[in-house]
């Protein structure tokens, strides 16, 4: 069976595996994020051809299955196929591996955020783009996902990492962690990226985060600090929300002072009786035409839901809206992707 993409690529697929794998397989790269169903970062609509489901496609909306679209994550062929989707060039060429890594740091930049640093093996090829996350396999074999906040051209691997309360990764982060201590990682996984510059002459660039959401757009701001042509010809715009000052644990100017920030505490004061103050209401809110807008979005799965209706509705073109949504299950995450 042939699976067709609207760009002309063209890949074969069998009914045992779904069709993100059956892609990558092919050295085809389709968007995706959890390879859960939970995010719906591999939502496609399928525009000919019959698939099978393989797992429980959980992010799906009654309204999505009526458009005629699937999770690629979830989903195997059951006939030739047709997506209306394109493979992403700008990851064609980067490798997904397995390699060793040393802790060469560990931060604590809050009472509930530590900052990780990793070293990879001097002769280790790691290629990856500002925006992807990586699987860290730790004791026992336990694995958690985890954005990479750093751009390659600084060097090694770096994670920031919130605490969660009886998570098993998070207790070895937060208690046992030494510097030098040997892990093994794999990746670069994920499509979150910053794409399509072609297209960005005169539109107002939004990235929009909560939490350790900032950690991929750390690392896309600092690549674009590289190029400041996107500074001098857009409008670069940065909200980021959190839950008390002390949440806010960089400085998101450190990578140009150009950058359109602002920091949005849901509850300031800590005021719990009064209506909580959400990140992508204030983005919406704030920016006066979005029609020409292209949004960056990292956090919570409810946020980055929240943050694409509320952007939509207020003019955006959901086709420039891109996002990586943090699943909630402790069994896929602790404090990050």
């Amino acid at each position: 069976m042939k699976v067709y993409l609207r760009d002309g690529v063209v890949f074969e697929a069998g009914s045992g595996r779904t069709l993100l794998d059956e892609a990558r397989a092919a050295g085809v790269v389709l968007n995706y994020s959890c390879r859960t169903g939970r995010c719906g970062v591999c939502r496609v609509r399928v525009t000919s051809g019959e698939t099978l489901a393989l797992k429980s496609e959980i992010d799906l909306s009654d309204a999505d299955r009526e458009a005629g679209s699937i999770l690629t994550c979830c989903r195997a062929a059951a006939s030739d196929v047709s997506l209306d989707a394109e493979s992403l060039d700008a990851l064609k060429g980067i490798t997904i591996r397995t390699l060793p890594a040393r802790i060469s740091a560990i931060d604590k930049l809050s009472t509930d955020i530590v900052r990780v640093r990793l070293r990879l093996p001097p002769n280790a090829k790691f290629d990856f783009v500002p925006g992807q996350y990586v699987d860290v396999i730790g004791r026992e074999g336990i694995r958690r996902s985890y954005s990479m906040a750093n751009a390659p051209e600084e060097g090694g691997i770096e994670l920031h990492i919130r605490h969660v309360d009886e998570g098993t990764m998070s207790a070895y982060w937060f208690n046992d962690a030494k510097v030098n201590d040997l892990l093994r990682i794999e990746g670069p996984l994920g499509t979150f990226f910053f794409r399509r510059p072609e297209t960005l002459e005169d539109r107002d660039i939004l990235f929009l985060a909560t939490g350790t959401g900032i950690a991929p757009l750390r690392a896309m701001l600092v690549r674009l600090a590289q190029r400041e042509l996107f500074f001098e010809k857009n409008r670069v715009h940065l909200f980021w929300g959190g839950r008390t000052p002390e949440d806010f644990y960089w400085s998101p100017t450190a990578t140009n002072n150009r950058l359109i920030y602002r920091s949005v505490i849901s509850r300031p004061g800590g005021d719990r009786s009064a209506a909580p103050t959400y990140v992508q209401h204030v983005a919406a809110t704030t920016l006066s035409n979005l029609s020409r807008a292209v949004v960056y979005a990292c956090g919570s799965e409810l946020m980055v839901s929240s943050a694409r209706e509320h952007l939509v509705k207020r003019g955006l073109d959901p086709a420039f809206y891109y996002y990586e949504a943090f699943v909630s299950s402790m069994e896929l995450v602790e404090g990050a992707t």
